[in-house]
């Protein structure tokens, strides 16, 4: 694959229990052109992420979060929407929780609190792949890796800081520069009509739909991810 090097810094934001590996396959892609993983385990809000995020990015910055680093992105944007320059949202979504998702992640929470965490994300790992990935050893591996490296505290710090976002449906109007909405067509988590909700609701946005994949597209299908933020990284 050829790859598009720029000079505009790119920031990715990862999502819940992930660390920079989520995004191992399209830091070598853009690995010419500035680059930063952002902090996602020592802030117990959304805007609290995001702040620390703005506090140590460049001026100004192309912004891609997945799942979680969505909720993040956003509330970048929101934030400092002068310093945004793209902004990718992969398999995440403008809304907060319905009661039963916010249950989950309380559920979660306590499991952590009381010394289970280490089999909370095998546990989830079916809901976040594609069916032909449920046997996929190294793929399993690598996202228990990543959760066994964020650590429990980080984690319960994480699911708080959902529990406690905003809705950013209306916020996502203001959102001017060039968008990028992707998400898997089997993504369990998040729903295909909540990407087409923030898609229209960007007024410069592309949605993408990758084929074959669940919830962590840059893992799962990293050729079409890196495809899809190639062609986000030079529109106009």
């Amino acid at each position: 694959m050829k790859k598009v090097v720029t000079d505009e810094p790119l920031v990715f934001i990862p999502g819940l229990a992930a660390t920079n590996a989520l995004f191992a396959p399209q830091i070598v892609a853009f690995m010419d052109q500035p680059l930063m993983i952002a902090d996602t385990c020592n802030a117990d809000t959304i805007t609290g992420m995001a702040e620390q995020l703005l506090a140590q990015a460049p001026e100004t910055f192309a912004l891609a979060g997945l799942s979680m680093g969505g909720y993040v992105a956003m509330e970048v944007a929101r934030l400092a929407p002068k310093r945004v320059t793209r902004l990718a949202l992969m398999s995440t979504n403008a809304r907060t929780d319905s009661p039963e998702q916010s249950e989950n992640r309380y559920k979660q929470i306590r499991i952590a609190q009381d010394g289970g965490y280490d089999k909370i994300v095998p546990g989830l790992y079916p809901n976040w792949v594609h069916p032909h990935r449920y046997d996929d050893s190294e793929l399993k591996q690598t996202v228990i890796d990543m959760a066994q490296e964020v650590g429990a505290e980080a984690f319960i710090r994480q699911q708080t800081a959902m529990l406690t976002r905003i809705d950013q449906r209306e916020n996502l109007k203001a959102v001017n520069c060039p968008a990028l909405v992707l998400i898997g067509d089997s993504d369990q988590i998040t729903p295909m009509e909540r990407a087409e909700e923030m898609n229209a609701a960007l007024p410069n946005s592309e949605l993408v739909t990758v084929p074959e994949c669940g919830h962590l597209a840059t893992l799962e299908q990293p050729r079409a991810t890196i495809s899809a933020l190639q062609a986000w990284m030079l529109r106009g």
